[in-house]
């Protein structure tokens, strides 16, 4: 990698022209009229995210990788299987169990017109190094007058996976959410996964990507479209994972499948959920978000993090402000336990929203449960 800063440093303005000009080359617009084939073929969340990471070092030589065994381990998840072989230690960089430190290299090799890919084992690690995610990389760009740019991207396994206890459990999107400079994105499907990564090297700007571990492996259809090497999905930009018409279910990463299947069972049940993929914690889908609740008049937000503060609150505020008057009933909120993750697996169960939860809430926004203060 110092060699690669080497040569960057000392090539100048001149050298990064010519490298944009040749990513040009290599990235053809997109045609509006490009025929896609309908039929979808399954990948899994750890192949979409490899074949991002290798797509886009095979664009642009200025992407690179760091992290701990993400080289000859080929990652503690596999994600960046292949990528040591194909592309080299240069390019590929082992680390030593230093947060702080390989964070703090990657920050400065953004400065000097690198794009630095940080893999943390788990985002529980990256509190080692959020001084320099936070007051190095997202407040640099506006403390310089916009004349240093940070291509970043920190990603890796983000909020509860199984029995790993309460230091490796918890949720960022909250935390690094509420930092202007940063973009924070949190995919949910295969093709979240696949497009956000690319779009998140692309862009200017650092960017906190929270994958999940139990998502990993899993398979999602994607079309033709989506395995384009052009392809991106757009950052602030929510998807409406399944249309309704009596109540907006609002989640991010694994806590979307557990909204689609509340809104399965709640179908049968003669209520219409609209299901929304935030995709993006910051900047917030406000518009889709305030346009689905004028439609529903109802809202239930749902995520892993602890409710104090959080994602769900955010968006409860963005409804109050914008769109009071058309609610109907009370916003629900469903949260992770405001404790830590414990480690026993009936009590970790009890502190991560379950389907159940939502579909309580759900009914509880359309009056077909009863009201929890009148339950106890």
């Amino acid at each position: 990698m110092w060699g690669i800063v080497r040569k960057k440093v000392g090539a100048g303005a001149s050298c990064i022209l010519t490298s944009g000009q040749a990513l040009q080359r290599l990235r053809p617009a997109a045609s509006a009229s490009r025929y896609y084939s309908s039929a979808a073929k399954e990948m899994t969340v750890r192949d979409a995210l490899n074949s991002a990471l290798d797509e886009e070092m095979s664009a642009d030589p200025k992407v690179f990788l760091m992290g701990e065994e993400v080289g000859e381990y080929q990652g503690a998840y596999k994600i960046t299987k292949g990528l040591l072989e194909k592309y080299g230690p240069e390019r590929v960089l082992d680390t030593p169990i230093t947060e702080a430190g390989f964070t703090g290299i990657g920050v400065g090799a953004a400065y000097h017109g690198l794009k630095p890919v940080v893999e943390f084992m788990t985002f529980n690690f990256s509190m080692q190094a959020i001084d320099h995610i936070i007051n190095s990389a997202a407040k640099t760009n506006y403390m310089s007058a916009g004349q240093i740019s940070v291509p970043i991207v920190f990603r890796g396994p983000n909020g509860a996976a199984a029995g790993v206890g309460a230091q490796h459990s918890q949720c960022y999107a909250a935390w690094y959410g509420a930092c202007p400079g940063l973009k924070v994105l949190a995919p949910y499907s295969s093709e979240d996964a696949r497009g956000l990564l690319k779009a998140a090297i692309r862009d200017p700007d650092p960017v906190v990507f929270l994958e999940n571990e139990l998502l990993y492996g899993e398979s999602f259809p994607v079309s033709a479209e989506v395995l384009d090497s052009s392809f991106t999905a757009p950052i602030g930009k929510a998807k409406i994972e399944r249309e309704g018409e009596d109540v907006t279910i609002t989640a991010f990463s694994k806590m979307v499948g557990y909204a689609l299947k509340a809104a399965e069972v709640l179908s049968k049940e003669g209520i219409s959920a609209e299901v929304i993929n935030l995709r993006s914690i910051r900047p917030l889908d406000r518009a889709t978000i305030n346009a689905s609740v004028r439609k529903t008049n109802r809202l239930v937000t749902v995520e892993e993090g602890f409710p104090q503060h959080g994602v769900g609150a955010e968006i409860c505020t963005s409804v109050v402000e914008e769109s009071f008057g058309y609610l109907d009933a009370p916003v629900q909120r469903i949260a992770g336990a405001d404790i830590p993750m414990p480690y026993a697996a009936n009590l970790e169960r009890m502190a991560v929203p379950q389907v159940e939860d939502i579909i309580r809430a759900a009914k509880r926004a359309c009056y077909r449960a009863v009201p929890l203060a009148a339950s106890g």
